[in-house]
């Protein structure tokens, strides 16, 4: 059986080739000016799947390392306020140590209640410390004010934590509150109500007084000690959780990029090549399609 080949199939024919020659030429354009071998569902659709799944991933990996380093920010920040808490009772344990030698006259322990009082209003004034406007030591009510001077021993703050989320079901107290540093109203080693009663026990010359007070003064220097180790040890954690995230980044963004990211030298090739091809159909096709006679009626 023979067929016949009309000059109009041989057109069409042409045409077809000479489009998809362009088409892949155009695929293969797209991906040089993207850097994306996958641009859009029907290049790869199972690819696709996983390409969504990384991005997705990676979006929830930023706002972890965003966590991370507002975390990291507060906790060193605390820490660094908890140690000049510890500077200050230190110097207030080296006055108290020597207030009761019993060899001092009473302008020595004069002067010693006056140094307490001073270091009572810088204990204040940390236990009132702010972060980016916000009261470190008043649990989750960071806009009051948890502490005044003439008040602070009587004062309670607020117990709340502010929990921050790392990973899934991985959260960390960001915060330690007033009570844990200085201590409830109802304690008896209170920091605010040891330092008051010590410099009013030396105003007076008591030594029994200052004694007692001095043992109280001691459990609670244990107490802000222990409170920084907490904070130290949730600053390393919060360290070993940003490097986990930064390597897990790593690993996202490597997956992602062996599934999106073209090969950069193998599309070029393919290009030319295919830029080729397309130059050598339009020559064929130049001499496949002779003049019509209207060409020559014209």
């Amino acid at each position: 059986m023979t067929v016949r080949v009309t000059q109009s199939m041989m057109h069409s024919q042409l045409l077809r080739n000479v489009n998809n020659n362009m088409g892949r030429m155009e695929t293969n354009q797209n991906i040089l000016a993207t850097g994306k071998k996958i641009n859009k569902p029907s290049d790869d659709p199972v690819g696709i799947t996983y390409a969504l799944r990384y991005r997705s991933e990676l979006s929830i990996n930023e706002q972890y390392q965003k966590n991370v380093d507002m975390a990291s920010s507060q906790v060193e920040h605390t820490d660094t306020i908890l140690g000049q808490v510890g500077d200050i009772v230190q110097r207030a344990n080296e006055l108290v140590t020597r207030g009761l030698n019993g060899t001092n006259p009473q302008s020595a322990l004069d002067a010693i209640a006056k140094e307490i009082g001073q270091i009572y209003e810088q204990a204040v004034t940390l236990g009132n410390d702010q972060l980016n406007g916000k009261y470190i030591f008043n649990g989750q009510k960071t806009d009051i004010q948890p502490y005044t001077s003439a008040g602070a021993a009587t004062e309670t703050t607020d117990s709340g934590k502010l929990i921050s989320q790392f990973a899934a079901g991985v959260t960390i107290p960001l915060n330690v509150t007033g009570s844990e540093v200085f201590g409830q109203t109802t304690d008896s080693d209170n920091l605010f109500s040891v330092l008051k009663g010590l410099q009013t026990a030396f105003s007076a010359g008591d030594q029994a007084t200052a004694k007692s007070l001095y043992d109280e003064f001691g459990t609670r220097i244990t107490k802000i000690l222990e409170v920084r180790s907490e904070v130290g040890a949730r600053a390393n954690r919060l360290d070993l959780i940003n490097n986990r995230i930064k390597d897990l980044d790593l690993n996202l963004n490597s997956l992602d990029a062996t599934t999106e990211d073209a090969d950069m030298a193998e599309t070029i090739t393919k290009l030319k090549s295919d830029e080729s091809v397309y130059q050598a159909s339009l020559s064929v096709g130049a001499k496949i399609i002779q003049p019509s006679l209207l060409d020559y009626i014209r």
